[in-house]
């Protein structure tokens, strides 16, 4: 009875211990969609309503706002968002199409994002680029990034923490509709992927173009400025990256581990009495 109530107990306490690693590991909630009645200045309000004509003219926005423009078809837009450590960024486009009795033929429009290096990120899946017909009202594009890792090999092109630069425009349709207005939507969801994607290293830094000196960091600190990387920063800042749900799911294996020897030994060591002599011996 004691080496079952032993093992009982040591497969309650594993099972407390994964139920609490679980949630955090397999934590695939979106984060809050755009709330129109909160304030712009939150990650919920409302985002830019104009749109960057370079990388450098990005519009910024935060994930669940939704960023919008007025625009003519030909232009090439820009806005800028940060991912962190653990995200898995989603990137939605909805391009509302001038009148079909202006247009002329089909037309392909496509999303690009780059990363703070401005190396093009590859979609995991998606609908990156899409022709729609002449009569189309509308054309909705997706891009869903890979998770983005605390670090990566030099010669990698891993998704890294900073800023991620989404580039939308029309790459192909008849010379004569060059030109006519259109009106863009771009959102971003991020799912949290946890310690499933994290590595032992992380960057001094995020990846934020711009990002100031030691010495101009001291000196926009002194000054009251923040600097590039922190007004690139996500509503709630950068995580540090030395942290993931890794410390749990490892903490609770050493546990169990332990566990599993205690229960072993108690199962082979027998009662601890010796052995009834023979008779005649």
């Amino acid at each position: 009875m004691r080496t079952v109530r032993m093992l009982a107990t040591a497969a309650l306490t594993g099972a407390a211990l994964l139920g609490l690693a679980a949630p955090a590991a397999h934590a695939d909630t979106p984060t809050p969609s755009a709330d129109p009645s909160a304030s712009a200045g939150s990650a919920a309000g409302a985002g830019p309503t104009e749109a960057g004509t370079t990388f450098r003219t990005a519009a910024r926005f935060l994930p669940g706002q939704q960023a919008t423009a007025q625009a003519a078809t030909g232009d090439y837009l820009y806005w800028v968002f940060p991912a962190d450590t653990g995200e898995r960024p989603t990137v939605d486009a909805t391009v509302t199409l001038p009148d079909a009795a202006l247009r002329h033929g089909p037309a392909t429009w496509r999303i690009d994002v780059y990363d703070g290096l401005r190396r093009r990120q590859p979609c995991m899946y998606g609908a990156q680029s899409r022709t729609v017909a002449k009569d189309a009202a509308s054309v909705a594009l997706t891009c869903v990034l890979r998770p983005v890792r605390t670090s990566a090999d030099a010669w990698a092109n891993d998704p890294l923490p900073g800023s991620y630069y989404v580039r939308l425009t029309v790459t192909g349709l008849p010379e004569e509709d060059l030109g006519q207005p259109i009106a863009a939507r771009v959102g971003v969801t991020v799912l949290d992927k946890g310690g499933a994607y994290a590595t032992d290293g992380s960057l001094a830094a995020p990846l934020v173009p711009g990002a100031t000196t030691a010495d101009q960091a001291e000196a926009d600190a002194d000054a009251g400025r923040p600097s590039a990387v922190e007004a690139a920063a996500p509503e709630d800042g950068w995580s540090s990256g030395w942290w993931s749900d890794r410390w749990l799911w490892t903490a609770a294996g050493a546990v169990l581990a332990a566990l599993a020897g205690i229960g072993g030994y108690a199962l082979t060591r027998g009662s601890g009495r010796p052995s009834p002599v023979p008779p005649g011996v």
